[in-house]
């Protein structure tokens, strides 16, 4: 008999929205958090595994990227969308107090308070994207343009090429 998975946050949030997800586990290394390794683990393809970012701008303060897990933000492309002249990450200690969430459990459904969001455009060529589920060990797969509409994000280019 498979496991019961617990509803995390993020999952009652989607419940409420009624919109169609899965929660898909996966093992934790907490020796490679990376976006990479959570793929690998759901044995799906990394552009399908989207990562949460939050940054700081000099102008507008807080923001999301969701981006995909191979990929890095692109900050000055970042600020410039955003209405921003710098944008940076925010320091590791400030991610858990700023969005409720820890590194490797951060999802952009469910923040502590809502932020502009960000989303690459690329999440437009899947059926269906990866992202936290709000804890490590569990990620939800949901169609990207039900996340978009229940965050409204904007869609735009954030990151620099693939580096091979």
């Amino acid at each position: 008999m498979a496991k019961k998975i617990d509803k995390t946050n993020v999952a009652r949030l989607l419940d409420r929205a009624k919109i169609a997800y899965e929660l898909v586990p996966y093992t934790v290394d907490e020796d490679n958090l990376a976006a990479t390794h959570v793929a690998e683990e759901l044995g799906e393809d990394i552009a399908t595994v989207f990562k949460t970012l939050v940054l700081r701008g000099d102008r507008t303060g807080l923001f999301v990227c969701v981006i995909p897990g191979d990929r890095e933000v692109d900050l000055k492309t970042a600020a410039r969308i955003s209405g921003n002249k710098k944008a940076e990450l925010i320091p590791m200690k400030e991610l858990l107090p700023t969005t409720g969430y820890i590194r490797g459990g951060c999802s952009p459904i469910g923040m502590k308070r809502p932020f502009a969001t960000y989303i690459h455009a690329t999440c437009l060529e899947h059926e269906r994207i990866y992202i936290s589920a709000g804890i490590r060990g569990l990620q939800i797969a949901l169609a990207p343009r039900d996340l978009i509409a229940y965050v409204g994000a904007t869609v735009a280019e954030l990151c620099t090429e693939k580096s091979n």
